[in-house]
Protein backbone atom coordinates (compact mmCIF):
# COMPACT_ATOMS: atom_id res chain seq x y z
CA UNK A 1 0.00 0.00 0.00
CA UNK A 2 2.84 2.33 0.86
CA UNK A 3 4.49 1.69 -2.50
CA UNK A 4 1.22 2.29 -4.34
CA UNK A 5 0.65 5.54 -2.45
CA UNK A 6 4.18 6.64 -3.31
CA UNK A 7 3.62 5.90 -6.98
CA UNK A 8 0.34 7.78 -6.94
CA UNK A 9 1.99 10.79 -5.35
CA UNK A 10 4.83 10.73 -7.88
CA UNK A 11 2.31 10.42 -10.70
CA UNK A 12 0.26 13.33 -9.33
CA UNK A 13 3.38 15.45 -9.01
CA UNK A 14 4.44 14.67 -12.57
CA UNK A 15 0.98 15.50 -13.89
CA UNK A 16 0.93 18.77 -11.94
CA UNK A 17 4.32 19.78 -13.29
CA UNK A 18 3.30 19.01 -16.86
CA UNK A 19 0.05 20.96 -16.51
CA UNK A 20 1.82 23.94 -14.96
CA UNK A 21 4.49 23.90 -17.67
CA UNK A 22 1.82 23.81 -20.38
CA UNK A 23 -0.16 26.55 -18.64
CA UNK A 24 2.65 29.10 -18.97
CA UNK A 25 3.06 28.67 -22.73
CA UNK A 26 1.39 30.88 -25.36
CA UNK A 27 2.13 29.02 -28.60
CA UNK A 28 1.01 29.64 -32.15
CA UNK A 29 0.00 27.17 -34.82
CA UNK A 30 -0.52 26.92 -38.56
CA UNK A 31 -3.90 26.99 -40.23
CA UNK A 32 -7.33 28.57 -39.84
CA UNK A 33 -8.76 25.75 -37.74
CA UNK A 34 -7.28 24.34 -34.56
CA UNK A 35 -5.14 21.26 -35.30
CA UNK A 36 -5.79 18.09 -33.34
CA UNK A 37 -2.48 18.35 -31.46
CA UNK A 38 -3.38 21.81 -30.16
CA UNK A 39 -6.81 20.72 -28.92
CA UNK A 40 -5.21 17.74 -27.21
CA UNK A 41 -2.68 19.95 -25.41
CA UNK A 42 -5.43 22.39 -24.37
CA UNK A 43 -7.26 19.49 -22.76
CA UNK A 44 -4.00 18.57 -20.98
CA UNK A 45 -3.50 22.01 -19.44
CA UNK A 46 -2.40 24.45 -22.16
CA UNK A 47 -4.20 27.63 -21.12
CA UNK A 48 -3.32 30.10 -23.88
CA UNK A 49 -2.97 30.19 -27.65
CA UNK A 50 -1.53 32.98 -29.81
CA UNK A 51 -3.07 33.97 -33.12
CA UNK A 52 -1.33 35.59 -36.07
CA UNK A 53 -2.33 36.75 -39.52
CA UNK A 54 -1.88 33.26 -40.94
CA UNK A 55 -4.73 32.04 -38.71
CA UNK A 56 -7.35 34.59 -39.78
CA UNK A 57 -9.40 35.06 -42.95
CA UNK A 58 -12.61 36.69 -41.67
CA UNK A 59 -14.44 37.53 -38.44
CA UNK A 60 -16.77 34.57 -38.92
CA UNK A 61 -13.86 32.16 -39.43
CA UNK A 62 -12.06 33.59 -36.40
CA UNK A 63 -15.17 33.21 -34.24
CA UNK A 64 -15.48 29.58 -35.35
CA UNK A 65 -11.81 28.97 -34.51
CA UNK A 66 -12.08 30.41 -31.01
CA UNK A 67 -15.29 28.44 -30.42
CA UNK A 68 -13.37 25.30 -31.39
CA UNK A 69 -10.76 26.07 -28.74
CA UNK A 70 -13.37 26.84 -26.08
CA UNK A 71 -15.08 23.54 -26.70
CA UNK A 72 -11.95 22.04 -25.13
CA UNK A 73 -11.48 24.63 -22.40
CA UNK A 74 -14.04 27.31 -21.62
CA UNK A 75 -11.55 29.80 -20.18
CA UNK A 76 -8.75 29.40 -22.71
CA UNK A 77 -6.83 32.63 -23.34
CA UNK A 78 -6.86 33.49 -27.03
CA UNK A 79 -4.20 36.13 -27.62
CA UNK A 80 -3.46 38.29 -30.63
CA UNK A 81 -1.00 40.98 -31.65
CA UNK A 82 -3.60 43.55 -32.71
CA UNK A 83 -2.24 47.05 -32.18
CA UNK A 84 -4.32 48.61 -34.93
CA UNK A 85 -2.51 50.87 -37.34
CA UNK A 86 0.51 49.29 -38.99
CA UNK A 87 0.40 46.12 -36.86
CA UNK A 88 -2.83 44.28 -37.55
CA UNK A 89 -3.65 40.59 -37.58
CA UNK A 90 -7.43 40.93 -37.58
CA UNK A 91 -7.29 42.77 -40.92
CA UNK A 92 -3.93 41.53 -42.11
CA UNK A 93 -4.92 41.27 -45.77
CA UNK A 94 -6.79 44.54 -46.14
CA UNK A 95 -5.29 46.98 -43.66
CA UNK A 96 -6.62 48.17 -40.33
CA UNK A 97 -9.86 50.03 -39.74
CA UNK A 98 -8.12 51.81 -36.86
CA UNK A 99 -5.17 54.20 -36.87
CA UNK A 100 -2.23 53.24 -34.70
CA UNK A 101 -0.74 54.83 -31.64
CA UNK A 102 1.17 57.68 -33.27
CA UNK A 103 -1.99 58.94 -34.97
CA UNK A 104 -3.87 58.84 -31.68
CA UNK A 105 -1.01 60.63 -29.96
CA UNK A 106 -1.00 63.29 -32.70
CA UNK A 107 -4.69 64.02 -32.01
CA UNK A 108 -4.00 63.91 -28.25
CA UNK A 109 -7.59 63.33 -27.21
CA UNK A 110 -7.59 60.62 -24.54
CA UNK A 111 -11.34 60.16 -24.87
CA UNK A 112 -10.83 59.33 -28.56
CA UNK A 113 -8.03 56.89 -27.74
CA UNK A 114 -10.24 55.21 -25.14
CA UNK A 115 -13.11 54.95 -27.62
CA UNK A 116 -10.90 53.57 -30.41
CA UNK A 117 -9.43 50.95 -28.08
CA UNK A 118 -12.91 50.04 -26.84
CA UNK A 119 -14.23 49.54 -30.35
CA UNK A 120 -11.19 47.47 -31.29
CA UNK A 121 -11.69 45.43 -28.13
CA UNK A 122 -15.39 45.01 -28.90
CA UNK A 123 -14.54 43.54 -32.30
CA UNK A 124 -11.91 41.22 -30.84
CA UNK A 125 -14.27 40.05 -28.10
CA UNK A 126 -16.98 39.46 -30.68
CA UNK A 127 -14.62 37.03 -32.42
CA UNK A 128 -13.69 35.29 -29.17
CA UNK A 129 -10.28 36.91 -28.66
CA UNK A 130 -9.72 37.90 -25.02
CA UNK A 131 -6.04 38.91 -24.68
CA UNK A 132 -4.44 41.57 -26.85
CA UNK A 133 -0.65 42.00 -26.89
CA UNK A 134 -1.14 45.78 -26.91
CA UNK A 135 -0.72 48.69 -26.37
CA UNK A 136 2.86 49.73 -26.95
CA UNK A 137 3.81 52.04 -24.08
CA UNK A 138 7.26 52.75 -25.51
CA UNK A 139 8.35 56.38 -25.62
CA UNK A 140 9.81 56.79 -29.11
CA UNK A 141 12.76 58.88 -27.94
CA UNK A 142 14.99 57.64 -30.78
CA UNK A 143 13.48 58.79 -34.10
CA UNK A 144 15.70 56.29 -35.94
CA UNK A 145 14.18 53.36 -34.04
CA UNK A 146 13.61 50.68 -36.70
CA UNK A 147 10.90 48.70 -34.93
CA UNK A 148 8.81 51.08 -32.74
CA UNK A 149 8.21 54.36 -34.62
CA UNK A 150 4.50 54.82 -35.33
CA UNK A 151 3.68 52.04 -32.87
CA UNK A 152 4.43 54.53 -30.08
CA UNK A 153 2.08 57.30 -29.03
CA UNK A 154 5.04 59.66 -29.43
CA UNK A 155 8.30 60.99 -28.04
CA UNK A 156 6.65 62.91 -25.19
CA UNK A 157 6.65 60.86 -21.99
CA UNK A 158 3.51 62.29 -20.40
CA UNK A 159 1.57 62.08 -23.66
CA UNK A 160 2.56 58.43 -24.03
CA UNK A 161 1.54 57.79 -20.42
CA UNK A 162 -1.94 59.29 -20.61
CA UNK A 163 -2.75 57.56 -23.90
CA UNK A 164 -1.39 54.23 -22.71
CA UNK A 165 -3.73 54.42 -19.71
CA UNK A 166 -6.68 55.42 -21.89
CA UNK A 167 -6.01 52.56 -24.29
CA UNK A 168 -5.83 50.02 -21.45
CA UNK A 169 -9.10 51.31 -20.00
CA UNK A 170 -10.92 51.23 -23.33
CA UNK A 171 -9.71 47.77 -24.31
CA UNK A 172 -10.48 46.18 -20.95
CA UNK A 173 -13.90 47.81 -20.75
CA UNK A 174 -14.71 45.65 -23.77
CA UNK A 175 -13.69 42.52 -21.86
CA UNK A 176 -10.31 42.06 -23.55
CA UNK A 177 -7.20 41.96 -21.36
CA UNK A 178 -4.52 44.49 -22.31
CA UNK A 179 -0.87 43.48 -22.43
CA UNK A 180 1.17 46.67 -22.16
CA UNK A 181 4.57 46.41 -23.88
CA UNK A 182 7.62 46.40 -24.16
CA UNK A 183 8.82 46.68 -20.55
CA UNK A 184 10.95 48.52 -19.46
CA UNK A 185 10.75 50.50 -22.73
CA UNK A 186 11.92 49.77 -26.30
CA UNK A 187 11.80 53.34 -27.61
CA UNK A 188 15.46 54.30 -27.25
CA UNK A 189 16.85 51.49 -29.42
CA UNK A 190 18.47 51.46 -32.83
CA UNK A 191 18.31 47.68 -33.30
CA UNK A 192 15.27 45.49 -33.95
CA UNK A 193 15.14 42.72 -31.33
CA UNK A 194 13.72 40.38 -33.97
CA UNK A 195 17.23 40.39 -35.44
CA UNK A 196 19.66 41.06 -32.57
CA UNK A 197 19.86 42.17 -28.94
CA UNK A 198 19.37 45.94 -28.58
CA UNK A 199 21.24 47.80 -25.86
CA UNK A 200 20.06 50.87 -23.97
CA UNK A 201 22.70 52.93 -22.22
CA UNK A 202 20.43 55.49 -20.53
CA UNK A 203 21.15 56.17 -16.87
CA UNK A 204 18.63 55.21 -14.16
CA UNK A 205 17.37 58.78 -13.72
CA UNK A 206 16.51 58.98 -17.42
CA UNK A 207 14.82 55.59 -17.39
CA UNK A 208 12.66 56.47 -14.39
CA UNK A 209 11.73 59.87 -15.80
CA UNK A 210 11.08 58.68 -19.35
CA UNK A 211 10.69 54.95 -20.09
CA UNK A 212 8.94 53.82 -16.92
CA UNK A 213 6.31 56.57 -16.68
CA UNK A 214 3.86 55.07 -19.24
CA UNK A 215 4.17 51.66 -17.59
CA UNK A 216 3.34 53.17 -14.23
CA UNK A 217 0.27 54.73 -15.85
CA UNK A 218 -0.75 51.38 -17.32
CA UNK A 219 -0.38 49.67 -13.95
CA UNK A 220 -2.48 52.40 -12.33
CA UNK A 221 -5.10 51.87 -15.05
CA UNK A 222 -5.24 48.17 -14.18
CA UNK A 223 -3.50 46.55 -17.13
CA UNK A 224 -4.00 42.80 -16.83
CA UNK A 225 -0.68 41.93 -18.46
CA UNK A 226 2.72 43.46 -19.21
CA UNK A 227 5.06 42.20 -21.92
CA UNK A 228 8.80 42.20 -21.38
CA UNK A 229 11.30 43.44 -23.95
CA UNK A 230 14.31 41.57 -25.28
CA UNK A 231 16.61 44.52 -24.59
CA UNK A 232 19.75 44.90 -22.51
CA UNK A 233 19.32 47.88 -20.18
CA UNK A 234 22.80 48.18 -18.76
CA UNK A 235 21.97 50.42 -15.81
CA UNK A 236 19.33 47.95 -14.58
CA UNK A 237 21.05 44.66 -15.41
CA UNK A 238 24.41 44.71 -17.23
CA UNK A 239 24.36 41.04 -18.23
CA UNK A 240 20.84 39.82 -19.02
CA UNK A 241 18.11 41.20 -21.27
CA UNK A 242 14.96 42.36 -19.50
CA UNK A 243 13.01 39.20 -20.37
CA UNK A 244 15.56 37.10 -18.48
CA UNK A 245 16.41 39.54 -15.69
CA UNK A 246 15.28 38.96 -12.09
CA UNK A 247 16.35 42.53 -11.28
CA UNK A 248 14.00 43.93 -13.92
CA UNK A 249 11.00 41.58 -13.80
CA UNK A 250 10.90 40.72 -10.10
CA UNK A 251 12.88 43.54 -8.52
CA UNK A 252 11.65 46.50 -10.58
CA UNK A 253 8.28 45.49 -12.04
CA UNK A 254 6.93 43.33 -9.22
CA UNK A 255 8.46 44.78 -6.07
CA UNK A 256 9.26 48.39 -6.87
CA UNK A 257 6.34 49.22 -9.17
CA UNK A 258 3.95 46.92 -7.31
CA UNK A 259 2.61 45.14 -10.38
CA UNK A 260 0.59 42.00 -9.58
CA UNK A 261 -0.75 40.99 -12.99
CA UNK A 262 0.58 38.63 -15.65
CA UNK A 263 4.08 39.12 -17.05
CA UNK A 264 4.34 37.84 -20.63
CA UNK A 265 7.56 37.57 -22.62
CA UNK A 266 7.93 38.93 -26.11
CA UNK A 267 8.31 36.21 -28.73
CA UNK A 268 11.04 33.84 -27.54
CA UNK A 269 11.86 32.84 -31.11
CA UNK A 270 13.12 36.36 -31.77
CA UNK A 271 16.84 36.34 -32.42
CA UNK A 272 17.66 38.54 -29.42
CA UNK A 273 16.85 35.48 -27.26
CA UNK A 274 16.85 32.45 -29.56
CA UNK A 275 20.16 33.40 -31.16
CA UNK A 276 21.92 33.85 -27.81
CA UNK A 277 20.28 31.54 -25.28
CA UNK A 278 18.07 29.23 -27.33
CA UNK A 279 14.32 29.13 -26.71
CA UNK A 280 14.42 26.25 -24.18
CA UNK A 281 17.06 27.78 -21.90
CA UNK A 282 15.65 31.25 -22.51
CA UNK A 283 12.18 30.12 -21.43
CA UNK A 284 13.48 28.56 -18.22
CA UNK A 285 15.49 31.67 -17.41
CA UNK A 286 12.47 33.90 -18.14
CA UNK A 287 10.16 32.00 -15.76
CA UNK A 288 12.89 31.92 -13.11
CA UNK A 289 13.37 35.69 -13.52
CA UNK A 290 9.69 36.38 -12.84
CA UNK A 291 7.88 36.00 -16.17
CA UNK A 292 4.61 34.07 -16.03
CA UNK A 293 3.91 33.31 -19.67
CA UNK A 294 6.13 32.40 -22.61
CA UNK A 295 5.05 33.85 -25.94
CA UNK A 296 6.27 31.65 -28.78
CA UNK A 297 4.77 30.88 -32.14
CA UNK A 298 5.34 33.79 -34.47
CA UNK A 299 7.84 31.67 -36.36
CA UNK A 300 7.71 28.40 -34.42
CA UNK A 301 4.21 27.01 -34.58
CA UNK A 302 4.16 23.27 -34.05
CA UNK A 303 3.61 20.63 -31.42
CA UNK A 304 7.29 19.78 -31.20
CA UNK A 305 8.08 23.31 -29.97
CA UNK A 306 5.38 23.11 -27.29
CA UNK A 307 6.66 19.75 -26.05
CA UNK A 308 10.29 20.91 -26.06
CA UNK A 309 9.40 23.92 -23.92
CA UNK A 310 7.15 21.93 -21.60
CA UNK A 311 9.87 19.35 -21.04
CA UNK A 312 12.56 22.01 -20.57
CA UNK A 313 10.53 23.62 -17.79
CA UNK A 314 9.74 20.30 -16.09
CA UNK A 315 13.37 19.18 -16.31
CA UNK A 316 14.54 22.49 -14.85
CA UNK A 317 12.27 21.99 -11.84
CA UNK A 318 13.55 18.46 -11.31
CA UNK A 319 17.17 19.58 -11.65
CA UNK A 320 16.67 22.43 -9.21
CA UNK A 321 17.42 25.33 -11.59
CA UNK A 322 13.77 26.45 -11.54
CA UNK A 323 11.92 26.42 -8.19
CA UNK A 324 8.71 24.43 -8.40
CA UNK A 325 6.95 27.20 -6.48
CA UNK A 326 7.93 29.75 -9.12
CA UNK A 327 6.48 27.64 -11.94
CA UNK A 328 3.31 27.02 -9.89
CA UNK A 329 2.97 30.75 -9.19
CA UNK A 330 3.36 31.58 -12.88
CA UNK A 331 0.73 29.01 -13.86
CA UNK A 332 -1.63 30.34 -11.20
CA UNK A 333 -1.33 33.87 -12.60
CA UNK A 334 -2.14 32.60 -16.09
CA UNK A 335 -5.20 30.78 -14.79
CA UNK A 336 -6.29 33.85 -12.82
CA UNK A 337 -6.25 35.94 -16.00
CA UNK A 338 -8.12 33.22 -17.86
CA UNK A 339 -10.77 33.33 -15.15
CA UNK A 340 -11.01 37.14 -15.42
CA UNK A 341 -11.59 36.92 -19.16
CA UNK A 342 -14.26 34.25 -18.66
CA UNK A 343 -16.10 36.47 -16.20
CA UNK A 344 -15.68 39.50 -18.45
CA UNK A 345 -17.15 37.54 -21.35
CA UNK A 346 -20.15 36.59 -19.23
CA UNK A 347 -20.65 40.20 -18.14
CA UNK A 348 -20.43 41.41 -21.73
CA UNK A 349 -22.99 38.85 -22.86
CA UNK A 350 -25.37 40.02 -20.15
CA UNK A 351 -24.91 43.74 -20.91
CA UNK A 352 -27.28 45.66 -23.22
CA UNK A 353 -25.99 45.68 -26.79
CA UNK A 354 -24.92 48.97 -28.35
CA UNK A 355 -27.12 50.22 -31.17
CA UNK A 356 -26.64 53.02 -33.65
CA UNK A 357 -23.56 54.32 -31.87
CA UNK A 358 -21.53 55.10 -34.99
CA UNK A 359 -18.67 53.16 -33.37
CA UNK A 360 -17.83 51.37 -36.62
CA UNK A 361 -16.70 54.67 -38.16
CA UNK A 362 -14.55 55.81 -35.25
CA UNK A 363 -11.33 54.57 -36.82
CA UNK A 364 -11.76 56.72 -39.92
CA UNK A 365 -12.84 59.67 -37.78
CA UNK A 366 -9.65 59.33 -35.74
CA UNK A 367 -7.50 58.99 -38.88
CA UNK A 368 -8.98 62.16 -40.34
CA UNK A 369 -8.29 64.07 -37.14
CA UNK A 370 -4.70 62.82 -37.10
CA UNK A 371 -3.77 64.32 -40.48
CA UNK A 372 -1.32 67.20 -40.61
CA UNK A 373 -1.51 69.04 -43.94
CA UNK A 374 0.89 71.64 -45.33
CA UNK A 375 0.19 73.51 -48.55
CA UNK A 376 -3.08 74.11 -50.27
CA UNK A 377 -5.42 71.15 -50.51
CA UNK A 378 -6.73 71.03 -54.05
CA UNK A 379 -8.30 68.25 -56.08
CA UNK A 380 -5.63 66.39 -58.03
CA UNK A 381 -6.62 65.13 -61.45
CA UNK A 382 -4.96 62.24 -63.30
CA UNK A 383 -2.68 61.30 -60.41
CA UNK A 384 0.17 58.80 -60.50
CA UNK A 385 0.67 57.34 -57.01
CA UNK A 386 4.30 56.33 -56.51
CA UNK A 387 4.70 54.25 -53.38
CA UNK A 388 8.34 54.36 -52.28
CA UNK A 389 8.40 51.13 -50.31
CA UNK A 390 11.05 50.29 -47.73
CA UNK A 391 11.59 46.74 -46.49
CA UNK A 392 8.95 46.11 -43.82
CA UNK A 393 10.07 45.26 -40.30
CA UNK A 394 9.03 41.86 -38.97
CA UNK A 395 6.55 43.24 -36.42
CA UNK A 396 4.58 44.91 -39.21
CA UNK A 397 5.14 42.22 -41.82
CA UNK A 398 4.80 42.52 -45.57
CA UNK A 399 1.37 40.88 -45.93
CA UNK A 400 -0.63 43.98 -45.11
CA UNK A 401 -1.19 46.47 -47.93
CA UNK A 402 -0.52 50.15 -47.22
CA UNK A 403 -0.45 53.46 -49.04
CA UNK A 404 -3.05 55.65 -50.70
CA UNK A 405 -3.24 54.17 -54.21
CA UNK A 406 -6.29 51.97 -53.73
CA UNK A 407 -8.13 54.55 -51.64
CA UNK A 408 -7.43 57.36 -54.10
CA UNK A 409 -8.48 55.19 -57.05
CA UNK A 410 -11.84 54.70 -55.34
CA UNK A 411 -12.29 58.49 -55.24
CA UNK A 412 -10.53 59.46 -58.49
CA UNK A 413 -11.14 56.73 -61.05
CA UNK A 414 -8.42 57.97 -63.44
CA UNK A 415 -5.64 57.05 -61.00
CA UNK A 416 -2.57 55.06 -61.91
CA UNK A 417 -0.01 53.73 -59.49
CA UNK A 418 3.22 51.83 -59.04
CA UNK A 419 5.39 50.50 -56.24
CA UNK A 420 9.02 51.62 -56.28
CA UNK A 421 11.25 49.52 -54.00
CA UNK A 422 14.45 50.42 -52.19
CA UNK A 423 16.93 52.20 -54.44
CA UNK A 424 14.33 53.78 -56.74
CA UNK A 425 15.10 57.30 -58.00
CA UNK A 426 13.12 60.34 -59.02
CA UNK A 427 13.90 59.49 -62.63
CA UNK A 428 12.31 56.07 -62.22
CA UNK A 429 9.13 57.60 -60.85
CA UNK A 430 8.96 60.34 -63.50
CA UNK A 431 9.38 57.80 -66.27
CA UNK A 432 6.45 55.81 -64.90
CA UNK A 433 4.27 58.88 -64.23
CA UNK A 434 4.54 60.49 -67.65
CA UNK A 435 2.56 63.73 -67.60
CA UNK A 436 0.45 62.78 -64.59
CA UNK A 437 0.63 64.57 -61.24
CA UNK A 438 2.93 62.64 -58.96
CA UNK A 439 1.71 61.60 -55.52
CA UNK A 440 4.79 60.31 -53.70
CA UNK A 441 3.94 58.08 -50.74
CA UNK A 442 6.76 57.46 -48.27
CA UNK A 443 7.25 55.75 -44.94
CA UNK A 444 9.90 57.11 -42.56
CA UNK A 445 11.67 59.12 -45.25
CA UNK A 446 14.11 60.45 -42.64
CA UNK A 447 15.49 56.92 -42.13
CA UNK A 448 15.95 56.09 -45.83
CA UNK A 449 18.37 58.30 -47.80
CA UNK A 450 17.29 56.84 -51.15
CA UNK A 451 13.68 57.74 -50.37
CA UNK A 452 14.52 61.28 -49.26
CA UNK A 453 16.62 61.80 -52.38
CA UNK A 454 13.78 60.61 -54.62
CA UNK A 455 11.34 63.03 -52.98
CA UNK A 456 13.79 65.92 -53.35
CA UNK A 457 14.27 65.10 -57.01
CA UNK A 458 10.55 64.79 -57.67
CA UNK A 459 9.70 68.12 -56.06
CA UNK A 460 12.52 69.84 -57.96
CA UNK A 461 11.37 68.41 -61.29
CA UNK A 462 7.63 68.68 -60.62
CA UNK A 463 6.74 71.43 -58.11
CA UNK A 464 3.12 70.22 -58.12
CA UNK A 465 4.16 66.89 -56.55
CA UNK A 466 2.07 65.74 -53.59
CA UNK A 467 3.99 64.05 -50.77
CA UNK A 468 2.31 61.73 -48.27
CA UNK A 469 4.39 60.63 -45.26
CA UNK A 470 2.83 57.55 -43.65
CA UNK A 471 5.57 56.93 -41.10
CA UNK A 472 7.21 59.17 -38.56
CA UNK A 473 7.07 62.72 -40.03
CA UNK A 474 10.61 63.87 -39.26
CA UNK A 475 11.64 65.24 -42.66
CA UNK A 476 10.70 68.81 -43.60
CA UNK A 477 7.39 69.07 -45.46
CA UNK A 478 7.92 69.10 -49.22
CA UNK A 479 5.79 69.43 -52.33
CA UNK A 480 2.80 71.54 -53.31
CA UNK A 481 0.80 69.52 -50.82
CA UNK A 482 2.29 67.55 -47.93
CA UNK A 483 0.23 65.21 -45.76
CA UNK A 484 1.47 63.46 -42.63
CA UNK A 485 -0.88 60.62 -41.71
CA UNK A 486 1.09 59.40 -38.64
CA UNK A 487 0.63 55.79 -39.68
CA UNK A 488 -0.04 53.49 -42.62
CA UNK A 489 -3.35 51.90 -41.64
CA UNK A 490 -5.96 51.60 -44.37
CA UNK A 491 -8.04 54.36 -42.77
CA UNK A 492 -4.99 56.64 -42.75
CA UNK A 493 -4.67 56.09 -46.48
CA UNK A 494 -8.36 56.83 -46.91
CA UNK A 495 -8.11 60.08 -44.96
CA UNK A 496 -5.12 61.23 -47.04
CA UNK A 497 -6.87 60.25 -50.28
CA UNK A 498 -9.85 62.40 -49.35
CA UNK A 499 -7.60 65.46 -49.06
CA UNK A 500 -5.85 64.70 -52.36
CA UNK A 501 -9.19 64.20 -54.10
CA UNK A 502 -10.54 67.43 -52.65
CA UNK A 503 -13.22 65.80 -50.53
CA UNK A 504 -11.48 66.23 -47.16
CA UNK A 505 -9.80 69.21 -45.52
CA UNK A 506 -7.33 67.67 -43.08
CA UNK A 507 -5.56 69.94 -40.61
CA UNK A 508 -3.55 72.83 -41.95
CA UNK A 509 -0.10 73.00 -40.40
Amino acid sequence: MTVLAHRSTASDSNDRLNRDALAVLQPGFEGTTAPAWLLRRVSEGLTAVGLFGRNITSPAQLAALTAQLRAEREDVLVAIDEEGGDVTRLEVRGGSSFPGNLALGAVDDTALTRDVAHELGRRLAGCGVNLNWAPSADVNSNPDNPVIGVRSFGADTLLAARHTAAYVEGLQAAGVAACTKHFPGHGDTSVDSHHALPRIDADPDTLYARELVPFKAAIAAGTKAVMSAHILVRSLDPTRPATLSPQILTGLLRKELGYEGLIVTDGMEMNAIAGTYGIERGSVLAIAAGADAICVGGGLADEATVLRLRDALVDAVREGSLPEERLADAAARVRALADWTRQACTARADAPQEEGSGASAIGLTAARRALAVSGRPAAVRRPYVATLAPVANIAVGDETPWGVAAELAALVPDTESGVHPEGATAADVLAAAGDRTVVAVVRDAHRHPWMAAAVTGLVAARPDTVVVEMGLPRAEPAGALYIATHGAARVCGRAAAEVIAGTGAGTAG
